[in-house]
């Protein structure tokens, strides 16, 4: 693992192709999977291909519904901390952080009781990153504008 940069179990994100400038994420080494906390989840069809329509809110004090729609990839059983299993929904999306843009499957579930709105997960971070539990909010916010071309 050359060139591995080391985080925060905390940092800020950006989900740029969801229209997601800023957001703040658990890092979980201990979890399989990256989550999202969505509202108002629902499948449509479009073209013969299942899509997903959702809001993500974001901000701090003042939150603010972001409407995103996405193709759906999958369907699956994603067994939480707690034991139980659910079916939930995965996107495929870019993810923002530490200066690099990469790809992410993230299901979308839930997680208002959660401190986070978005938990990266362990495949998500591999080969990309190590995570120090000492640390938090390592890298600078996403600079999402000028790596989209969006302001």
């Amino acid at each position: 693992m050359a060139d591995v940069i080391t985080l925060g179990w905390r940092e800020r994100l950006a989900l740029p192709e969801l229209g997601i400038p800023l957001l703040k994420a658990k890092l979980d080494t201990g979890a399989r999977s990256s989550s999202l906390h969505v509202d108002a989840l629902e499948s449509f069809e479009r073209d013969g291909e299942t899509w997903l329509r959702f809001a993500v809110n974001v901000g701090g004090r003042h939150r603010v519904g972001v409407a995103c729609e996405t193709l759906a990839l999958d369907r699956r059983a994603v067994t939480d901390t707690g034991g139980r299993r659910t079916l939930r929904w995965f996107i495929r999306t870019d993810v923002m952080v530490a200066g690099q843009r990469f790809a992410v499957d993230i299901n979308l579930t839930d997680r208002r009781h959660m401190l986070f709105p978005m938990l990266l997960g362990r495949t998500a971070l591999h080969g990309r990153f190590a995570v120090d539990p000492a640390l938090s909010y390592t890298q600078p916010r996403p600079i999402w504008g000028v790596a989209t071309g969006v302001s």
